[in-house]
């Protein structure tokens, strides 16, 4: 393949979006440690969700997918948190965040409800994958992995996580569609 045509296959809008893409990957492996000082709360806040979530609305369902999966694996590669163990499972759990909100996002009407209904989506179907691979890697391990521990690990710990995102995304995507910076249209 030449140059040429290599350099014709990536198109302003494929480049803006794999900008955007690399952009919410290096959040996600930063924001961590600003939330992580406070280990107990910091966990809590599910900081590496929020990239996720918001490369699925501005850039599209593939870039948010790959945000979502790549982050926990690239996190606990480099940085060794998460654990291996916990990452696998939330690189499923995350990049089914940035896919569903990428599709629907696109799917739904332009309203101001369309965003919230997205998220909750995603953070529903996110969260069922996260148990699902637990559930999976469980068996593999010969452990356990019950619907009490679903529970505790999916809702209860992550609750406020789960109200930052409900604040913070809707206000930040709809802030980016006013300012034209969405690419998922």
């Amino acid at each position: 393949m030449s140059a040429i045509s290599a350099h014709r296959r990536l198109s302003p809008l494929r480049l803006r979006r794999l900008t955007y893409a690399a952009l919410y990957l290096a959040i996600a492996l930063v924001l961590p440690f600003l939330t992580g000082q406070i280990p107990k709360i910091g966990s809590m806040l599910c900081p590496m969700h929020i990239p996720a979530l918001l490369c699925g609305f501005v850039c599209g369902w593939p870039w948010g997918a790959a945000v979502g999966f790549l982050s926990p694996l690239l996190r606990s590669l480099l940085f060794g948190m998460p654990t291996a163990y916990s990452a696998v499972a939330m690189a499923f759990e995350m990049a089914a965040y940035g896919a569903m909100t990428g599709i629907l996002y696109r799917a739904l009407p332009k309203k101001g409800w369309c965003i919230i209904a997205a998220l909750v989506a995603a953070m529903i179907v996110g969260r069922l994958v996260w148990g699902g691979v637990q559930f999976l890697l469980a068996g593999l391990r010969g452990t356990e992995f019950s619907l009490s521990l679903f529970l505790a690990g999916a809702v209860t710990a992550a609750l406020p996580g789960i109200a930052a995102q409900l604040v913070l995304i809707p206000a930040l995507v709809a802030a980016m569609e006013k300012a034209g910076l969405t690419l998922n249209g």
